[in-house]
């Protein structure tokens, strides 16, 4: 297995990396977990990408959309659900996280799960087998929660790059 795999969103094959990532690590059934908030659009990594593979012709259950977002307040409960209703599937956790500014447009996936809010100095458990994380701003400012200055077109095009890599590996 694959440790991890890492590519920019404006890459050409950006997200034929992740799908071929996916493809040699997840055997068996899986659902996507999108974690995040419309309310911070640097935080809507993982909502939009649950939104935008929620509209497609997918085999895979997708929890975590804008309409229905899965954030630090649900997370717990959404988790406990989930386990009851798919206890075997592996998960793909998706969501936004602060790097360093060389990393900011880049996509990371790696076997292992996501650390929620760690990025802002929240403590939440941890999610998924498989993580996918983009990373939307610099952390290297030192201020938590300074995503309102991250542009919504740089979150969309990471979203549309992570889906079509999902969405490929599964169709």
């Amino acid at each position: 297995m694959d440790n991890s795999s890492k590519t920019f969103y404006y890459q050409r094959d950006s997200h034929i990396i992740l799908a071929e990532y996916l493809t040699r690590n997840i055997k068996g059934n899986c659902l996507v977990f999108c974690i995040g908030t419309d309310r911070y659009i640097g935080d809507c990594l993982g909502p939009l990408t649950g939104t935008f593979l929620s509209k497609m012709d997918l085999n895979i259950p997708v929890f975590g959309t804008l309409d229905n977002p899965i954030h630090a307040m649900n997370l717990v409960k959404h988790m406990y659900e989930i386990r009851k209703i798919y206890p075997k599937h592996k998960i793909i956790a998706v969501d936004a996280c602060l790097g360093n500014n060389d990393s900011i447009g880049s996509i990371q996936i790696k076997k292992g799960p996501i650390h929620p809010g760690k990025g802002v100095g929240k403590r939440l458990p941890p999610v998924g087998d498989i993580s996918i994380v983009g990373v939307v701003d610099s952390s290297e400012a030192g201020e938590f929660l300074h995503m309102h200055n991250i542009r919504l077109s740089l979150v969309m095009k990471m979203a549309e790059v992570i889906t079509r890599g999902i969405y490929i590996a599964f169709k």
